[in-house]
């Protein structure tokens, strides 16, 4: 079986950095410190110019003095100074979200909402991560609950009210909301499609996704009808893509 390797956070880093004694510092704290660092995702370092400098400096300090260790060296005022290196980076950590979306998720910036485009764009990642981490249920959910937006995002601003409620009237059965915030994804599909807005191999496609949304409903009977493996999560996350695709 593959062995994956765990997502690292900067509040992970900082926890970490909170328990270590500027005082007693240890040769195997400061090892543990370097190797999460350099495995923190570079979409979640969210520090630029001096600020990344710094932060660049502060390794290599802690670095030259557990060399320095290795070889038998290491003075006090080295270890004084990794001291204020590992409170600098404590520092810059801090300031730094724990979710952020990989530079290889779409950009969706025909969604001039910024916080909302930001939001859907964090799930997409957050579903691409799960699927990289073998959490094929978060995968599912997320990307399900991406699609979702999207959809509605699409009927709601691509279309006028009139237009909206004409296609809801011909595919939602009843009883018919006439508010899209109490649809589910199987009407936000079946609306977006009569719209014109996805094609029909889009809505075959997330229609697949669909059927996982149960899985996080509360009942039982609901929840344990869907089992979610490696192939519901890549149909969800096939899903947003070609919605994707179409909207934009």
């Amino acid at each position: 079986m593959e062995n994956r390797v765990p997502r690292v956070y900067p509040s992970q880093i900082v926890d970490l950095l909170d328990q270590i004694s500027p005082d007693r510092l240890l040769s195997s704290e400061l090892s543990a410190v370097i190797d999460l660092l350099s495995e923190l995702p570079s979409e979640l370092l969210a520090i630029s110019g001096n600020d990344y400098s710094k932060y660049r400096i502060s390794i290599q300090e802690i670095n030259g003095l557990v060399d320095a260790w290795k070889n038998g060296r290491g003075d006090q005022h080295r270890v004084h100074q990794c001291a204020n290196s590992l409170e600098v980076i404590r520092d810059l950590l801090s300031k730094c979200p724990d979710e952020s979306p990989s530079p290889s998720t779409a950009e969706l910036l025909f969604i001039t909402d910024t916080s909302l485009r930001e939001s859907i764009r964090n799930d997409i990642s957050a579903a691409g991560n799960a699927l990289h981490d073998g959490l094929w249920k978060a995968a599912t959910v997320l990307a399900g609950a991406a699609a979702e937006a999207l959809l509605r995002w699409a009927i709601t601003e691509r279309k006028s009210p009139t237009e909206v409620e004409a296609a809801r009237v011909a595919v939602i059965p009843a009883p018919r909301s006439t508010d899209p915030d109490q649809w589910d994804l199987n009407g936000y599909i079946m609306v977006a499609e009569k719209l014109g807005l996805i094609d029909g191999e889009t809505a075959k496609q997330a229609d697949l996704a669909r059927e996982f949304r149960n899985l996080i409903h509360p009942g039982r009977s609901a929840r344990l009808a869907k089992v979610c493996d490696h192939g519901t999560a890549l149909s969800a996350l096939a899903a947003v893509e070609l919605i994707v695709r179409d909207i934009s």
